[in-house]
């Protein structure tokens, strides 16, 4: 790991603990570009790591301190990601740029630090999203390409193990509904809103990067209800491990 030390960022204020870990992508043309900017005082914003395409890790900020990457976002109702994340920034393109696929070493580099993160932090496999996911009309990052499944498989982050589900209804209050209960920041109105397409589009991005189109086929449907139920599991479970 290489320190490249960014003076973005501040104290995490007291009653905040890490609970989430966001992943990124840089969204620049290069590693050294990015790193520049996120270490750029005029920018004002940062992350605590960097992962290069060839898997070299750059420390950025200290895990204790907060790091400026989630800007505005939302996720179960409360807003600011910052004080309560670590963020991880994978150097990609980005949709901008020519997105592409992120290499092996890449991703085995951000098993490693991911699995580090877990083991310093009490952060649920629930809670380890996209950049996408608390800031959906704003991002798309790190995109339909970051294999989510697989770092489930590693121990990072949820991925549902039953899909024998029944897909959600095509009504758009009931998907609405299903979004909220995944921990998605969006209005229960049965209105179909320029909202309520980026969070479907959203999803898909994150657990159904086969249709990418922010439209809720049968597939789509059926992948919110597993992810779903397996949210509404977790829960349940992190409820009776406090209460134990």
């Amino acid at each position: 790991m290489i320190e490249r030390p960014s003076p973005n960022f501040s104290k995490r204020p007291p009653g905040f603990d890490v609970d989430l870990l966001l992943f990124h992508y840089t969204g620049m043309e290069s590693c050294e570009a990015a790193i520049e900017r996120l270490c750029d005082p005029e920018s004002k914003v940062s992350a605590h790591y960097v992962i290069d395409e060839d898997g070299t890790v750059y420390s950025l900020v200290p895990e204790d301190a907060t790091a400026w990457h989630a800007g505005v976002s939302c996720w179960e109702g409360k807003i600011g990601m910052n004080q309560r994340s670590i963020g991880i920034e994978l150097v990609n393109p980005g949709h901008d740029h020519g997105y592409r696929p992120f290499p092996e070493a890449q991703m085995v580099a951000a098993i490693e630090l991911a699995k580090g993160i877990l083991e310093r932090h009490p952060i649920p496999p629930r809670q380890v999203l996209a950049h996408g996911d608390v800031a959906p009309m704003r991002r798309q990052d790190p995109g339909e390409l970051f294999d989510w499944k697989r770092l489930a498989d590693e121990g990072i982050g949820l991925w549902p193990k039953k899909m024998d589900v029944e897909p959600i209804k095509g009504a758009i209050r009931d998907i609405q509904v299903a979004l909220r209960t995944i921990g998605y920041c969006i209005p229960v109105d049965g209105e179909d809103t320029p909202i309520y397409r980026a969070m479907l589009e959203t999803f898909q991005r994150h657990w159904y990067p086969k249709s990418v189109d922010g439209k809720a086929d049968k597939g789509t449907r059926t992948m919110l209800a597993a992810v779903s139920v397996a949210v509404q599991a977790a829960m349940m479970a992190e409820r009776v491990a406090k209460a134990d």
